[in-house]
């Protein structure tokens, strides 16, 4: 008995040796600190570190950081920041305003840095390459308030779309600058490490933006039946990143964030894997990173005296004073308002993951002393709240102030929810086009994608409904791994287009996605072809897809409208659709037609990437397939008879596609129209009442 309470005894020994119960305190702090510091509204950054504080060597001891486990999760954590910061970044909005989201990135850079050395060196008295690090540290920002923006709805304000795109030049500038530092403490900065590093940058750059993102293409394509191996071959190209860097003499979280640009177009943010790449992170990986850095912290050092509250200051003063600075010269320069400006600060002011993983990588080195460590803590708390603030106001006045664009017509005015249709004519071929929809769904609907299903009504109609429920089980897991909710509907009806058409009207859908024709027989052509029956007969945005590659292998999106495209009903839809799949896939959009439509188009607010080139010769409609390259998504915007944009040469122009461009994917647009109760009384044959 004695042995056995001596055991137990043991095993809480503090520190905790044990890593099955360390894990259990771990993952125990990780469910618990949000929950109950919501309650506070205590950023859940904060209370991970506040806890790692607690349970650390120099609060409750129970876990010693240097533990192998917690070594190795906080290491895998730091990466995963990292990597999550540059595959989330917008490349299409960077090179859409890649000029002022340049000259934004220096001047958020630079100024902070200006500001900062002098005050490290001078006032605090570090030495110049702590000075210079830590001074590197507030040009750096991390977009917590991001979502504020989201939510609002001004996500793609210019002011906005500067900030986001800043961020690739000030973090890169600033990891390399890290690199640099680290060097010379080590007595290396000599004309031979220059060689040495822009040698290995050379080499890294060549590997990861030419090579991986080849392989990393040619493997998606190869295992999308897998459910885990591309979440799997995602984290090894990043710890491969990482470590191929370290080769080279670099901070291994520079490979990891160039691993995240690398991947970013390959990755679309509403699929499935990155669902999975934020699920893992935000569950395990970086929280149990902060908790560790939290371990860092030596209360003993706060409450010794006043050093560490007078050095968290003076950090957190320098930094909000650069980020302002900054957002001002940026104001003044391209002429935006005052709430703009406020916004701009607002979402570069907060520090939070590159700031945590620059002082953590220089205390590691012995660079900075704990001062400096426990007064970045604070900063992060005190920056994060005020950004929050700030572009809480700011995000408010522009969103009352903007004039929002119409919502798109529905038949239940402004509280519908957007509702996509993917009827199902083969199930063993149509992952691409549920694919498709996830990409295309609003993430603020809470309706589901809806499959269907129309069998025969014949006497094995039952069955046949239960075989169809089976084969797409594995679309809806698929569906449900992304977060994205589809339901399964199946009905009976003799004729397939008919009971497409009444389930569209039915489910008062907005958009129907449907699979591109085959080759018909001589029957079908006497009696008319499914697709052309259900165009005539649904009144709906049809999306009528070819989608022979997957959609990641695209390169640019080209979209070839016809003149009085911008009169229809459906015109707002299918420029939003474009608009989001160009942001899903991150590549460049290229509009085809006529000036009018481009006109409109651009005066949108939420124009996205598009470039335009007039189009006009509809005598000769693939007269401009000279344009269209070997990687591009070919979207048609076309229109039947009766439509204000009709014109006689849309009638045969999807054929004439697929034959000009046979192995390219390919979309036909059919908007809603406004005539549709013209379209009634002169069509009545076909719709049902």
């Amino acid at each position: 008995m004695e042995t056995f309470l001596s055991e137990i005894q043991h095993e809480f020994t503090l520190p905790f040796s044990n890593p099955v119960l360390i894990f259990a305190v771990l993952l125990s702090i990780v469910l618990l600190a949000p929950i109950l510091l919501k309650r506070i509204n205590v950023p859940s950054i904060i209370g991970l570190i506040i806890a790692g504080v607690i349970v650390g060597p120099h609060g409750l001891n129970w876990i010693d950081n240097t533990h192998a486990g917690v070594e190795m999760f906080s290491t895998i954590g730091l990466l995963y920041i990292m990597f999550i910061v540059g595959l989330e970044l917008d490349l299409g909005e960077f090179v859409l305003h890649k000029n002022r989201s340049l000259a934004f990135g220096f001047f958020t850079f630079i100024i902070p840095l200006i500001v900062g050395y002098p005050v490290c060196h001078y006032l605090l008295g570090y030495s110049p390459d702590a000075s210079f690090l830590t001074a590197s540290m507030f040009s750096t920002h991390t977009l917590v308030a991001y979502p504020i923006v989201s939510r609002m709805g001004i996500a793609r304000n210019q002011a906005v779309a500067i900030t986001v795109g800043g961020t690739i030049l000030t973090d890169t500038a600033v990891l390399i600058i890290l690199a640099l530092v680290l060097s010379n403490s080590n007595g290396g900065l000599d004309i031979v490490f220059l060689i040495k590093l822009l040698l290995s940058l050379l080499l890294f750059s060549l590997i990861i933006f030419l090579v991986v993102p080849r392989i990393a293409k040619w493997f998606f394509q190869r295992a999308t039946s897998e459910k885990y191996s591309t979440f799997i071959f995602v984290l090894l190209v990043v710890f491969f990143a990482g470590f191929l860097v370290e080769l080279g003499g670099i901070e291994p979280i520079i490979g990891a964030f160039a691993a995240g640009l690398a991947l970013n177009r390959l990755i679309p943010h509403s699929s499935a894997l990155m669902n999975r790449i934020e699920f893992f992170g935000n569950a395990l990986f970086i929280p149990i990173f902060l908790i560790s850095v939290g371990m860092l912290v030596d209360v003993s050092v706060v409450l010794d005296g006043p050093r560490t509250l007078v050095v968290a200051l003076i950090l957190t003063l320098m930094a909000l004073v650069g980020k302002w600075l900054a957002a001002w010269v940026t104001q003044k320069t391209f002429h935006y308002s005052t709430t703009q400006r406020s916004l701009i600060f607002g979402l570069s002011s907060s520090h939070a993951a590159a700031t945590l993983a620059i002082i953590l990588v220089g205390y590691r080195a012995e660079l900075l002393d704990e001062y400096i460590l426990n007064g970045t803590i604070i900063l992060i708390l005190i920056t994060c709240i005020v950004a929050s603030i700030f572009t809480q106001r700011a995000a408010k006045k522009i969103a009352i102030s903007e004039e929002n664009e119409p919502l798109t017509p529905s038949s239940m005015g402004e509280f519908a929810q957007e509702k996509i249709l993917v009827p199902i004519a083969n199930p063993t071929n149509i992952g691409q086009h549920v694919e498709l929809a996830l990409l295309l769904k609003d993430k603020k609907s809470v309706n589901p994608v809806s499959l269907l299903g129309v069998v025969p009504n014949n006497q094995e109609a039952e069955k046949n409904i239960v075989s169809f429920r089976k084969q797409l089980q594995g679309l809806v897991s698929k569906a449900m791994a992304a977060e994205v909710k589809v339901d399964i509907i199946t009905t009976i009806d003799h004729n397939p287009a008919d009971g497409i058409a009444r389930t569209a009207r039915e489910t008062m859908a907005d958009i129907v996605i449907l699979g591109w024709p085959g080759k018909v027989g001589f029957l079908d052509k006497l009696l008319g072809e499914k697709v052309d029956l259900i165009i005539k007969s649904t009144d709906k945005n049809l999306f009528v897809c070819h989608v022979e590659q997957n959609l990641i292998s695209n390169k640019r999106i080209v979209v070839i409208s016809p003149p009085l495209a911008e009169k229809e009903d459906g015109f707002g839809l299918w420029v939003s659709k474009v608009e989001k799949l160009s942001s899903e896939l991150s590549i460049p959009v290229l509009h085809l037609g006529h000036p009018d439509t481009q006109g409109m188009i651009a005066g949108r607010k939420k124009s996205g990437n598009f470039t335009f080139q007039p189009f006009e010769d509809w005598s000769n409609p693939l007269s401009c397939g000279d344009r269209i390259k070997k990687d591009d998504l070919i979207i048609l915007i076309s229109a039947h008879t009766g439509y204000i944009s009709h014109i006689p040469v849309l009638e045969n122009l999807p054929n004439r596609l697929e034959n000009r461009f046979p192995h390219h994917n390919r979309i036909v647009v059919y908007p809603k129209q406004h005539l549709a109760d013209q379209l009634l009384e002169t069509d009545d044959h076909i719709f049902i009442p």
